[in-house]
């Protein structure tokens, strides 16, 4: 493609990035590049999930300030958090945002002209849900950004969330193409940015974010993964494999190191990226997700590289970690090839009591999952749980495991939206021809089914995706999904059936009164199944999700028992939850357990 016909639409009015597919355009995609011919729309009153965002206020559209310069930073695209950050038991929304990219650039120059009003600056929207007359939820966004305090004009790229004081009020981490910005919750309704104070202010292109508790000494650390360096006046003109302009790939450019922050308890964060060990190889990084991948009491770091063989971080319980990525089988497909990783997520989604991998690639890959043994080796088996043949037509970004019919086993859903200008949709006439739709699988007991054409009308969009976070938005015990799309309208995803089976809603705190992140709930049924569910927020792409855990129960309406392996090492048990309903778990108040 050569450089883009300026877009003469008018600021305000839809950019053309909502697609729905045309029946044609379908088969043409189907032919050429292996995406599935799209269904019919499905019947509105049996749809799984309904998109509300507009409707309920979330007034948002990610800006990439595309000119036809083809900077590489306009190819990413932003993310979202789901968190309460005035504690009032909603789901709040914070979404980054990004601007005009080039020295001299104006408004004029974008291709896809912002909404009328926009405020290049990070928003965030307070959930001010209600019930109505029946008592059914009724969900309505706030945008307080200015009310909060919140001054985050950066290049927005990702969003991370977490208590960094253990004062009980959850703060910010924004990474930016420039440098990173902690906005810190005063409790009041505001924030201060406290970047410099808490010597996190690093310049770079940092895209996502994690939170954990690496050392086990009470205060949640800081891992950053850093992308390239990429200098806009330096901008390289690179071309496609029809020789017509297009984005450069990451392999153009020098990888960035990571970083790695701890905090050292009193609102301040020493840098010791070069004392743990993580410095040794510099990668670009798009996902990061931490967990106890060999499941021996402490935090390991997964970051998923773009091009390049990922990172496994093992924790060496000394404040130093191995990277053993290939020699847990997690570093390359099973071709032995790196891919181009852009979202990751963690979740034990066949039942077995550890933590398997997920990963999203780039169009003519596939999606990657890598299988746990429990002891922290891994086997690629993205065929036999049939999770490959569906992903080669796509690039994909942001993912998440969840539980959206509550029937105890983890689905997977998946943001789609290409970085290289698709030539079909091109010669189609497309002014922005990057756009894909999205998809959801369903786990049937450790197998995946592509049910995305029966999901509902917002899966036959066709977008640019790219952050996604999960959470119950309207608390009504099933899990709803906001996705961020470059030069598009935010999405809100409302669950319209998990509910319909019973589930069991926790949310674990420290002695502090801090989200336990790390802790891991092991639920014990009466039909003798175990769900095993981990409090994170973390993975996926530039995103954070929420931190209480949502676990589905099928028809079982009694649990024998709940026990939580916190992140310092005890184990405490609860009994006789009960169902449909969220508790709140505090660390010291359980029944003591012996260790197995």
């Amino acid at each position: 493609m050569n450089t883009p016909v300026k877009n003469s639409v008018t600021p305000g009015t839809p950019t053309g990035t909502e697609h729905l597919a045309h029946p044609l355009l379908g088969y043409l995609l189907a032919l050429f590049t292996g995406l599935p011919v799209p269904a019919s729309a499905t019947d509105p009153g049996g749809e799984l999930f309904t998109e509300i965002a507009e409707d309920a206020g979330l007034h948002f559209q990610y800006f990439n300030g595309m000119s036809g310069e083809y900077y590489f930073p306009e190819n990413l695209g932003g993310g979202v958090a789901l968190f309460d950050y005035d504690k009032d038991g909603d789901l709040d929304v914070y979404l980054t945002q990004g601007h005009m990219l080039g020295e001299g650039k104006t408004l004029k120059d974008a291709l896809f002209p912002p909404r009328a009003g926009t405020r290049f600056s990070d928003r965030l929207f307070r959930n001010d849900i209600a019930l109505d007359g029946n008592g059914k939820p009724v969900i309505q966004f706030t945008d307080v950004t200015e009310a909060a305090g919140i001054d985050a004009t950066g290049y927005g790229m990702g969003v991370t969330t977490a208590d960094i004081d253990n004062d009980g009020w959850v703060d910010l981490f924004v990474a930016n193409f420039g440098s990173y910005q902690l906005l810190h919750n005063n409790g009041d309704g505001t924030f201060n940015d406290v970047t410099q104070k808490a010597g996190v202010d690093a310049p770079g292109w940092g895209v996502s974010a994690a939170f954990l508790d690496f050392d086990r000494d009470g205060h949640l650390d800081l891992y950053v993964a850093n992308y390239v360096h990429f200098e806009l006046a330096k901008n390289k003109p690179c071309y496609g494999l029809s020789g017509a302009r297009d984005y450069c790939g990451p392999n153009f450019f020098r990888p960035m190191q990571d970083r790695l922050y701890r905090n050292r308890g009193d609102g301040t964060f020493e840098d010791v990226s070069v004392d743990a060990g993580i410095n040794h190889a510099a990668a670009p990084g798009l996902g990061v997700i931490s967990g106890d991948f060999n499941q021996d009491g402490w935090m390991d770091i997964y970051v998923a590289n773009d091009g390049e063989a990922n990172q496994l971080w093992v924790n060496q319980k000394d404040g130093t970690f191995k990277d053993e990525a290939f020699m847990a089988g997690v570093a390359v497909n099973m071709e032995g090839a790196p891919e181009a990783s852009m979202g990751v997520d963690a979740a034990d989604f066949d039942g077995d009591g550890d933590e398997d991998l997920f990963m999203t690639h780039l169009l003519g890959e596939t999606n990657t999952i890598y299988v746990n043994d429990g002891e922290g080796w891994f086997e690629d088996r993205s065929i036999a749980t049939g999770l490959a043949a569906p992903s080669k037509g796509y690039t994909a970004f942001g993912t998440t495991w969840f539980d959206y019919n509550n029937d105890g086993w983890l689905d997977l859903f998946v943001a789609n939206g290409d970085v290289r200008v698709m030539p079909i949709l091109v010669r189609a006439g497309d002014r922005y021809p990057l756009h894909q739709p999205n998809q959801l699988f369903a786990n049937e007991q450790g197998k995946f089914k592509d049910i995305t054409a029966q999901a509902g009308t917002v899966f036959q969009l066709s977008e640019v995706s790219r952050g996604v976070a999960v959470g119950d938005v309207d608390n009504d015990g099933d899990s709803d999904i906001v996705v961020a799309n470059s030069n598009g309208p935010v999405r809100l995803l409302i669950n319209n059936t998990g509910n319909r089976n019973h589930w069991l809603g926790l949310r674990l705190l420290n002695e502090q009164g801090q989200d336990a992140i790390g802790a891991r709930a092991v639920i014990r049924l009466s039909d003798d199944r175990s769900l095993w569910r981990r409090v994170h927020v973390d993975g996926s792409y530039a995103s954070a999700s929420d931190p209480r855990i949502l676990a589905g129960l099928g028809d079982s309406s009694k649990i024998r028992t709940t026990q939580v392996y916190w992140p310092s090492g005890s184990i405490e048990e609860w009994p006789d939850l009960a169902v449909d309903r969220f508790h709140t778990l505090v660390a010291g108040q359980g029944k003591p357990v012996k260790k197995p």
